[in-house]
C-alpha cells in the first residue's frame, strides 16, 4: 500500500528591517525558519527534503502578524530591547539541535554567552563543538539570538550571514567589545 505524503502549507513573508531584507517562513503551528538577503530567499531544498517533502508555499503577511513577530521584530531593529519568547514555534530538526536552539531562547537581550557556556546552559557540558554545529544551523536568526555566541577567545569566530551582520545584531543590543577576529568558515 502506498502511503500519501500530508502536504504542508509554508506561508513566507520578506520583511525589510535593519536595512536589509529577512523572508520569514511558517506553518500554522509557529514561525519555522527566517532568511537572510545570502539566502536569497529561499529555503534550503534539503531542509525542505527532510522535513517537508510535500509542501506549497503561500505568501501571507497576515500570519506573521497573527504570531507577532512582524511588530517584535521591527521593535528589534528600532533598537529597543524586546524578547521574543512569545512567538510561537515550529523547529524543524534533530532534537540535539532544538535542544541547543531553545537554550539560545535563554540569552537575554544584550548578553553574550560562549559556546561553552551555551553548552553548560543546557546541560551538555562535553558537547561545545556539536552545540557550535547545531548552532550554526539555527533556523531563526534574531529570534533565537545565536548571534550572542561568541567564542571562548572573546571574538566573534563565526556567523551563517557574516561577521559584518553579527556585529551589527550586537551593536545594535549595544555591545561593542567583542572583536571580528574569527573566520568566516566557522558557521556557528
Amino acid at each position: 500500500m502506498t502511503q500519501t505524503l500530508k502536504t504542508i502549507e509554508i506561508f513566507h513573508h520578506t520583511l525589510n528591517v535593519g536595512n536589509r531584507d529577512w523572508t520569514l517562513w511558517a506553518s500554522k503551528k509557529g514561525l519555522i525558519r527566517i532568511s537572510y538577503q545570502e539566502d536569497q530567499g529561499v529555503l534550503p531544498a534539503s531542509w525542505l527534503k527532510t522535513y517537508a517533502p510535500s509542501h506549497q508555499f503561500s505568501e501571507d503577511a497576515g500570519i506573521f502578524d497573527q504570531f507577532g513577530a512582524t511588530k517584535l521584530l521591527e521593535s528589534y531593529f528600532n533598537g529597543e530591547p524586546i524578547s521574543f519568547n512569545s512567538i510561537p514555534l515550529d523547529l524543524w530538526g534533530t532534537p540535539f539541535q532544538q535542544e541547543v536552539w531553545m537554550g539560545l531562547a535563554g540569552i537575554p537581550h544584550g548578553a553574550i554567552v560562549t559556546y561553552k557556556e551555551l553548552a553548560v546552559s543546557i546541560g551538555r557540558p562535553q558537547a561545545v563543538r556539536a552545540v557550535g554545529a547545531a548552532n550554526g544551523q539555527n533556523p531563526l536568526p534574531v529570534v533565537l539570538p545565536c548571534h550572542r555566541v561568541i567564542g571562548t577567545n572573546g571574538t566573534l569566530t563565526g556567523y551563517r550571514g557574516g561577521l559584518k551582520l553579527k556585529q551589527e545584531l550586537l551593536k545594535l543590543e549595544g555591545i561593542t567589545n567583542v572583536g571580528a577576529a574569527g573566520h568566516e568558515r566557522f558557521a556557528f
